[in-house]
């Protein structure tokens, strides 16, 4: 294969390896001066591999003349603006499947850790204050319901894994899902007024930002835990400061910001509130897995096959310009 494929800034091993065997790479991050760089191989390139810290706007499209497709690591994709592309005729893939159970392993441990304070108990063992006495009793897991926002392949794998801790569990979505045995709510506000563990773990974009706002973490109510592992955006961060503040809500275990890697300094001063560093999907396994993902769409899309993973605004094939 001869296509020109571009990455703009470095990323894992395993992509910038995998596309420098099968394609000629241009690795924009190398160039002394970016822009003369850019400007010179655009009009030859044919894909893009990116990660979530690269903006792929209509005006970053712009620029390829012979874009076909945009290789993305990550489930979400509200970085790339996949209605421009497909007005382009440009294929957007990114990485689902490969991260579900891990992501829920993740999610399972955040909501131990938010509700047990297993956090905060392991660092009063290391200040030395087991000799003085006892930890303080926790809350519990026992007798709660969890809701779901966004019941997808990762939000059914944490699912299933709260049904094994006797959990039960109840989802709210655009749609009621058929075939699925959870109890759905047609609304987010009645979800969270039936629940005390609300999990985020849907996409974000302008359709679902803010949707976990201050009326929301309200019906949750002051026994509530909220946890996110889906997109920052679709939590509305000021709102959740001022309902943890205020005791409105028990407390939260974050894996996902508004503005990563830059959190709130009033959420890191919180001592109940659980913070991740965005590590849902961050093993060794998983992270090879999806970047062998933005790899092989790369391949399999130039040798003449469809892509693995086209997201739904962008199906195979190709959308017409």
């Amino acid at each position: 294969m001869t296509a020109d494929i571009l990455m703009t800034n470095a990323t894992m091993p395993r992509i910038v390896e995998g596309v420098d065997r099968a394609f000629r790479l241009h690795k924009l991050w190398e160039a002394k001066d970016r822009e003369a760089a850019l400007a010179e191989i655009a009009p030859t390139i044919r894909g893009v591999a990116v990660g979530g810290h690269t903006v792929v706007d209509d005006k970053f499209l712009a620029q390829f003349p012979k874009l076909e497709i945009v290789s993305s690591m990550g489930v979400g994709y509200d970085h790339i603006d996949a209605r421009a592309a497909a007005k382009r005729g440009v294929i957007v893939t990114n990485t689902p499947g490969v991260l579900d159970e891990e992501v829920a392993d993740t999610c399972l441990g955040l909501i131990l850790c938010a509700v047990r304070r297993l956090p905060q108990s392991e660092r009063y063992l290391r200040a030395g204050k087991w000799l003085k006495g006892n930890f303080p009793l926790s809350p519990t897991l026992r007798g709660r319901t969890a809701g779901i926002l966004g019941l997808g392949r990762i939000g059914k794998a944490i699912a299933r894994r709260l049904e094994a801790f006797g959990v039960e569990v109840c989802y709210h979505g655009r749609n009621e899902q058929p075939g699925v045995g959870y109890v759905y709510y047609p609304t987010l506000l009645e979800l969270a007024r039936n629940v005390d563990l609300l999990i985020c773990v849907a996409p974000g974009g302008a359709e679902t930002r803010h949707l976990v706002n201050a009326e929301v973490l309200e019906a949750l109510g002051k026994d509530g835990v909220l946890i996110n592992v889906g997109r920052g955006s679709v939590v509305d961060e000021r709102a959740l400061i001022e309902a943890l503040r205020k005791k409105t809500i028990l407390t939260a275990g974050l894996d996902v910001f508004e503005d990563e890697p830059r959190v709130p300094q009033e959420l890191i001063d919180m001592e109940d509130v659980v913070l991740f560093p965005h590590v849902g999907s961050a093993s060794v396994h998983t992270r090879d897995a999806m970047a062998q993902l933005v790899v092989d769409n790369l391949i399999d899309y130039f040798s003449g096959k469809a892509p693995r993973t086209p997201v739904p605004e962008t199906p195979w094939p190709r959308a017409k310009s």
